[in-house]
């Protein structure tokens, strides 16, 4: 498993390599100018061209990739021309906001897909089973930031359960003493329950938006592969031996089901990473896909090169992750490493 291992990881260093090219030309190649637009609309000519020699933008682009990939090797992702503070800093502050919000979605979505697919494949054409199809073709059709709005408009405005879609506290509260950056481990860790309360509520909406988002391709291939399963020689024995109908859908089938389930988590994760970007907007969560789309409109180059590259090495951190449930649900992967 370990050497397993160890070739992803040297496989994805060309990948990451490409990535921080591709990323550096395209941010380049984008319109509008970093240095006009911190001048501001009055600068003269001269005062622009003297920011950009300051900014290193009138230099080669071949010397400017050089000065990046010195830069990154040395760990400095830059500095946001936008809020004046290294990349690298803004990105560990706003990085637990973004990873927090998709993982409530992630277990929102896999809290209804995985018992939805279940059950639609133990009833094929039952209720349940066009249940299933209703919910996940609505969760491929809508966009996630019309869900977002929807619910904000449904249940904020219209029936005042939720709280304002206005980041991750209320006003009234204080952010809790930073240990992981996870609003709600922090709180509990701080003893904190009102806290805690709140930053579930102002999370029920944006993880719900990012549930119905994700839902759909998990409960598809929940239902897909249970079908395969339940089919199977070994699920018919072990029916025949008069085994409880849960012993067999639980214990047998979604166990062996569950390899092809993973695989989709893990590509949807990956889906809500880049869903959160809009989500982020709708609900003026502060994290790093907000972060990155005020930084794009300003053409700042440092805060969106340093966005792509920390989204490639978690989508890599991911794979591997897949990887090693592998090893832990079919010991065959284990054996072929």
């Amino acid at each position: 498993m370990g050497s397993m291992l160890l070739k992803r990881v040297l496989a994805a260093i060309p990948s990451l390599i490409g990535v921080v090219i591709v990323t550096f030309l395209l941010t380049r190649a984008l319109p509008g100018d970093p240095a006009a637009y911190f001048a501001g609309p009055a600068a003269t000519k001269e005062a622009i061209e003297q920011i950009r020699a300051t900014l290193g933008l009138d230099q080669p682009l071949i010397i400017q990739f050089f000065h990046y990939v010195v830069d990154l090797a040395h760990g400095d992702l830059g500095k946001s021309l936008t809020t004046g503070q290294p990349v690298a800093e803004e990105i560990r502050a706003r990085l637990p906001a973004s990873a927090e919000l998709t993982l409530l979605g992630l277990i929102v979505s896999m809290a209804i897909a995985i018992p939805l697919g279940i059950m639609a494949a133990t009833k094929p054409g039952s209720i349940i089973d066009h249940t299933c199809r209703i919910v996940t073709t609505a969760g491929v059709s809508l966009p996630v930031f019309f869900t977002g709005l929807i619910l904000v408009y449904v249940f904020y405005y219209l029936l005042g359960w939720a709280p304002a879609p206005l980041g991750r506290l209320d006003v009234f509260y204080s952010a809790p003493p930073t240990v992981t950056g996870f609003y709600l481990i922090d709180s509990l860790i701080a003893r904190d329950p009102e806290t805690f309360v709140a930053a579930l509520k102002q999370l029920i909406l944006p993880a719900l938006t990012l549930g119905i988002f994700s839902l759909a391709p998990i409960a598809r291939m929940t239902r897909a592969s249970m079908l395969s399963v339940l089919s199977s020689d070994f699920v018919r024995t072990a029916r025949a031996s008069g085994l409880a109908p849960y012993t067999v859908i639980v214990t047998y089938a979604f166990r062996n089901a569950m390899l092809p389930v993973i695989t989709t988590l893990g590509m949807v994760f990956s889906f809500l990473l880049g869903a959160n970007v809009l989500v982020e907007k709708v609900f003026a969560w502060p994290g790093i896909g907000s972060f990155a789309v005020e930084a794009l409109i300003a053409s700042d180059f440092a805060p969106v090169q340093g966005f792509v590259l920390t989204m490639a090495i978690l989508y890599v951190a991911l794979n591997l992750l897949i990887d090693v449930l592998y090893g832990l649900i079919d010991p065959r992967v284990r054996l072929e490493a």
